[in-house]
């Protein structure tokens, strides 16, 4: 099968970035999410992301014009999917609420249309049992911010065929990225050891070891990590954080219970660079 529309539901910052890669590569993209003002937001800043490509020179004016001419918004769930030959959810960590949205996409879609999710951490085969199609559902773990970070974690599920696994590796190269196969895990390869390292810099500030700008910068100058690990759970969400290394404390035992300070964080509504406020602090 060959893809040509891609559906992405969810304008925030992973699915406008996902639309941003997919309408470059090619494809024409239906943005979906709930709310009007979100996705003027995300074509606002996929248009300035571009724009910027271009005065780096790494697209070129025309292309980035193409692209844009590619990507169409939508609030309506069944307008952005009932034609889209790839799905991708990028709705938060709740499998509940990714298990509504899957089983309402059976309803809306042919039955070639493969339905993937951005899910970071959680059951891929789980999903897909909800489902009337178990074989075309996959992991598509993209990495923030998406139009800049190369890797695409393709996570199979129990039932996710050959098939499948080769249409989403095309269209990820397709994206200009490149992949890496991976059986389901809880956390997978990188949210199990991002989410371990993280945890363990927020015991540090707990404890007093040394300051968030310290423990990030011997990171980055000690061990050649381009981000410090508190910057990345502020850069991630410390609420998405938080859920994968619940899932994972939940899953894989004592080693991942979330620091409390993360816990006192997310209460406390500091969810980091999305609200101008995590464990750092962010002017607009």
């Amino acid at each position: 099968m060959e893809v040509k529309k891609i559906c992405v539901l969810g304008a925030g910052l992973m699915g406008r970035g996902i639309a941003h890669v997919g309408a470059l590569g090619g494809y024409e993209v239906a943005l979906r999410d709930v709310e009007e003002e979100v996705l003027k937001n995300a074509l606002a800043i996929i248009e300035k992301n571009m724009k910027k490509g271009v005065s780096l020179g790494k697209i070129g004016e025309e292309d980035m014009k193409t692209a844009l001419s590619r990507i169409e918004s939508f609030t309506d769930i069944t307008e952005a999917a009932k034609d889209a030959d790839l799905v991708i959810e990028v709705v938060p960590e709740n499998m509940k609420l990714k298990i509504e949205l899957l089983q309402d996409l059976d309803r809306i879609c042919g039955e070639h249309t493969i339905f993937a999710s951005n899910t970071s951490g959680l059951s891929i085969t789980e999903m897909a049992s909800a489902t009337q199609r178990p074989e075309k559902v996959i992991g598509m773990h993209f990495f923030n911010p998406v139009h800049l970070m190369r890797l695409v974690e393709i996570i199979r599920g129990l039932e996710t065929s050959d098939e499948t696994y080769g249409i989403v590796e095309g269209v990820s190269i397709g994206m200009g990225k490149e992949t890496v196969e991976v059986n389901e895990s809880p956390g997978f390869v990188t949210s199990r050891i991002n989410a371990l390292i993280g945890n363990e810099a927020l015991y540090m500030l707990q404890e007093g070891v040394a300051s968030a700008e310290h423990i990030d910068r011997a990171v980055k100058l000690g061990l050649n990590h381009p981000m410090g690990p508190l910057e990345m759970a502020d850069l991630v969400g410390l609420d998405t954080r938080l859920r994968v290394l619940q899932n994972l404390h939940e899953k894989l035992g004592e080693k991942y219970r979330p620091c409390p300070i993360l816990e006192k964080y997310v209460n406390a509504g500091r969810l980091g660079r999305k609200v101008g406020k995590g464990i750092y602090e962010y002017s607009k």
